[in-house]
């Protein structure tokens, strides 16, 4: 029986190289990615943190809980400002938006090796 393949530390930046690379629309798709599940995580972290189910969540923001399953799916690209902040204020918080010059590289771009 064949070992699993250990990974290396270089293999996310092998990734990045390979299928991303300089290419500004897959820079721009890997981004709006990394953006979808950063707000999925968010709802659910809040969400779990708070002791609430989705079904709970859903009662207080008066929706259903496939909603409220579907914002925290990471491929969920429907997310509507007055959605997050419904969910926002039903868990205590409120929405903050930043933007950034394109092109900045992201928080998770592998760095080149020294």
């Amino acid at each position: 029986m064949a070992r699993p393949r250990r990974f290396q530390s270089d293999t996310l930046q092998h990734f990045w190289d390979r299928y991303i690379g300089d290419n500004p629309e897959r820079i721009a798709e890997y981004e709006q990615a990394a953006a979808d599940i950063d707000v999925a995580r968010a709802i659910h972290t809040m969400r779990t943190q708070a002791g609430l189910t989705q079904r709970q969540l859903a009662k207080k923001v008066s929706t259903t809980a496939s909603v409220i399953c579907r914002l925290e799916d990471a491929d969920y690209e429907g997310h509507s400002l007055a959605m997050l902040r419904r969910v926002a204020a039903a868990l205590g918080k409120r929405v903050q938006i930043r933007f950034v010059p394109v092109g900045k590289p992201s928080r998770r771009r592998p760095r080149k090796a020294a």
